[in-house]
């Protein structure tokens, strides 16, 4: 017997608001087959679905099967994103590299398109992630009522709602706000580094450069070079015979 989904109350976030604000270039914009009117604008769509899903795909991460089927009409939208979920791709990139709530933090985001409500969420779609796997937990949020409400099966999901009013920023995309990594395997891989320099850079603007010919720029190869020189001699007044060194007449 299946563990039903644990309550949990959601938040009034962003999303969760009527918008009424101008559209401007925050405005996430909807790719949906309903608008479709050329291969050119399913080639769109179906960019715009793997950066939601993946933030940037590959020539070796693609999907050219599943692309294959949305082209002809064998499947819809939801189950095309349901492929990239479930891919080899998306496995290695987070279900291997981070635990399960981060896991369902990400996959909360990008197929929902929105964050967590709270830590009993996370907790709640774990434990379908426990029981079912991986793929009954996509399975369940593809199923929802919030996903079917939002986006149906035409619709790629994204980001809704980033705009604020009332802020020059909206709220940060969530590849940005949510790294692929968590932090224990970005210190694992190596990244990020802190480099150190001992020696202080300065500017100097483009005028005051020295050009091509100026001497300045053969100073330190003057200064490298370290001739060897006889040194003076040293005389004492007391040791010096004057009377030969004038010259007479023979």
């Amino acid at each position: 017997m299946a563990i039903p989904l644990l309550d949990y109350s959601p938040s009034s976030q962003n999303q969760r608001l009527a918008g009424f604000e101008v559209p401007g270039d925050e405005q996430p914009r909807v790719y949906s087959t309903d608008n479709v009117l050329s291969s050119t604008d399913l080639d769109t769509l179906i960019e715009a679905a793997y950066r939601q899903i993946f933030f940037h795909a590959f020539a070796a991460d693609r999907e050219r099967f599943l692309e294959s089927q949305l082209r002809s009409g064998q499947i819809t939208v939801r189950d095309f994103i349901r492929g990239l979920l479930l891919s080899d791709t998306y496995k290695r990139s987070f279900y291997d590299l981070n635990s399960n709530y981060r896991y369902v933090e990400q996959t909360v985001q990008r197929v929902l398109g929105r964050d967590v409500y709270s830590e009993r969420e996370k907790i709640a779609w774990s434990i379908v992630v426990a029981t079912k796997g991986s793929a009954g937990f996509i399975d369940d949020l593809l199923n929802s009522e919030e996903y079917l409400e939002a986006f149906g099966y035409s619709i790629v999901p994204y980001q809704r709602r980033r705009v604020l009013p009332g802020r020059t920023e909206g709220e940060l995309p969530f590849n940005i706000k949510s790294p692929r990594y968590d932090e224990y395997h970005r210190a694992k891989l190596g990244f990020p580094q802190f480099v150190w320099q001992t020696a202080v850079r300065g500017y100097k603007p483009t005028e005051k450069k020295p050009t091509a010919g100026n001497p300045a720029l053969f100073l330190e190869m003057a200064r490298a070079i370290s001739p060897k020189v006889n040194l003076p001699q040293r005389l004492s007044a007391t040791n010096v015979d004057y009377e030969k060194l004038v010259p007479r007449r023979r």
